[in-house]
C-alpha cells in the first residue's frame, strides 16, 4: 500500500498539455454571461450582487484549467467553500457553479501525483466543511461526491488512456527505427563482404597483373564511400543485435513482384518514373516498404476493391510515391491500420520526408509519400 500511494505522489504530469485554445475562450464567453443572467433572473439569492460578481469572477478558472489544475481547484473550491461562511450559508448557489466539475476533471487528467492528491483533499475537505456548516444534508453531500468521484474518475480513465496509446505509439516508432537501422546495417555488410571480395581477388593477381590490383582497389574505394555514407544514418536509429544478412534487401527495382502477389485479390499496377538507379539505398528501400505496408493494408481493408495503383515519381532532387485504390471511401482510419500509419510516418521522417494517409476525394483511400532522394536524416 505504501508503494502505491508512494508512486501516486511521485508520478509526474502527463506531457503536452495543450494551453488556452479557442475552445477555452469560447467556454468563458457562454459561462460569464449565464453567471450573470442566472443572478438577475433569481432575486431569491442570498447577497446577490456578491454570489454574482464571485460567480462571474470563477468562471475565468477554466482558461488555466489544464496547465495549472491544482492552483484552480484550490482557488474554486476555497472561495466556495469560505464566501458562504464569511456571509450567508445561502450565498453561491447559482447553478453555473456546476462548471467546477471541469475543474476537477481537468485535475485528475493533466495534474501531476502531489496536485492531485492535495486537489482531492482540498475538494473532500469543501464538502466537510460543506456539512459541518448546515450548509447541505448527509444526502446532498453524498450525491456532490458522487458526482464529483464521477468526473475525478472520467479524468483519471482519458489520462491513462491516452498514456497507453502513446506507449503503443512509442512501441510502433521503435520497431520502425529498428527495421530501418536493420535494412543500413544489411546494406554496410552487403559493401564489406564485396570489399572483401574484392581485396581477395586484388591481393591474388597483385604480382601478375597491377593494373587489376589498381582496378580492385578503386571499386574497394567506392563500396567504402558508400558504406560510410550508409554509417551515417545508424547515428539517428536504434536497433537490437541481430545477426548481419549479406544479401541486398528488396528496393525499387522489386515493386513488380507486387503485381504477381494474391491473384485472387485486387489487382496491383506499378508505374515507376525517372531513374531510380541512383538513389540513396536508404531511400530506395524506404520506397519498397512503403508500398508493401500501403498494399497490405489495401488489400486487408479496402472494401470492393478491384484495383490498387502504385506510381512513383524520381526526379533530381526527391522521390513521390503514391498507392491508392478504387474500393469504398471509408469515413474514418483503416481498421487496425493506425499503428502502421504512424510506422510509415515515422520511417519517412527519419529520412527527412513525410508521408500522409487519408480517404480519396472520391473512392479509396491513398498515401502520398515524398522522401529526399539523398536519404539525409531528419
Amino acid at each position: 500500500m505504501s508503494a502505491l500511494l508512494r508512486s501516486v505522489w511521485e508520478e509526474p504530469a502527463p506531457p503536452g498539455a495543450p494551453r488556452r485554445v479557442w475552445r477555452d475562450w469560447l467556454l468563458l464567453a457562454i459561462l460569464a454571461p449565464v453567471a450573470l443572467v442566472e443572478g438577475l433572473v433569481r432575486p431569491e439569492l442570498a447577497w446577490r450582487p456578491l454570489s454574482v460578481a464571485v460567480a462571474v469572477a470563477l468562471t475565468a478558472t477554466v482558461l488555466w484549467r489544464r496547465t495549472w489544475p491544482l492552483p484552480m481547484v484550490a482557488l474554486a473550491f476555497g472561495v466556495c467553500g469560505l464566501v458562504p461562511l464569511l456571509t450567508d450559508r445561502d450565498a453561491l448557489q447559482q447553478d453555473v457553479l456546476a462548471f467546477v466539475l471541469l475543474l476537477v476533471y481537468a485535475l485528475f487528467r493533466w495534474g501531476s501525483g502531489q496536485e492531485v492528491v492535495l486537489g482531492g483533499l482540498i475538494v473532500v475537505g469543501k464538502l466537510g466543511l460543506w456539512t459541518a456548516a448546515g450548509q447541505a444534508g448527509l444526502a446532498d453531500t453524498v450525491a456532490a461526491f458522487v458526482v464529483l468521484f464521477a468526473a475525478a474518475t472520467l479524468g483519471t480513465s482519458v489520462r491513462y488512456r491516452a498514456r497507453a496509446r502513446q506507449r503503443e505509439l512509442d512501441q510502433v516508432t521503435l520497431l520502425e527505427r529498428e527495421r530501418l537501422a536493420r535494412d543500413l546495417h544489411d546494406t554496410v555488410a552487403h559493401h564489406v563482404s564485396a570489399m572483401a571480395i574484392r581485396a581477395q581477388a586484388g591481393l591474388a593477381v597483385v604480382a601478375t597483373h597491377p593494373q587489376a590490383a589498381i582496378e580492385a582497389l578503386q571499386l574497394i574505394e567506392a563500396e567504402a564511400s558508400r558504406a560510410l555514407a550508409e554509417m551515417r544514418g545508424l547515428v539517428r536509429v536504434l536497433r537490437t543485435d541481430e545477426p548481419a544478412a549479406l544479401t541486398p534487401t528488396p528496393r525499387i527495382a522489386d515493386l513488380a513482384g507486387f503485381a504477381a502477389d494474391a491473384p485472387d485479390g485486387p489487382v496491383v499496377e506499378v508505374q515507376i518514373v525517372g531513374d531510380a538507379g541512383g538513389l540513396a539505398p536508404s531511400v530506395d528501400r524506404a520506397v519498397f516498404r512503403l508500398v508493401q505496408e500501403s498494399v497490405t493494408n489495401a488489400r486487408r481493408h479496402a472494401r470492393h476493391a478491384t484495383r490498387i495503383r502504385v506510381r512513383v515519381e524520381v526526379d533530381d532532387a526527391s522521390v513521390r510515391l503514391r498507392v491508392s485504390d478504387d474500393g469504398e471511401s471509408p469515413a474514418g482510419p483503416l481498421p487496425g491500420s493506425g499503428y502502421g500509419l504512424a510506422g510509415m510516418a515515422e520511417r519517412a521522417a527519419l529520412l527527412g520526408g513525410s508521408c500522409a494517409a487519408g480517404p480519396g476525394p472520391e473512392q479509396g483511400w491513398i498515401v502520398d509519400a515524398v522522401l529526399p532522394r539523398a536519404g539525409a536524416p531528419a
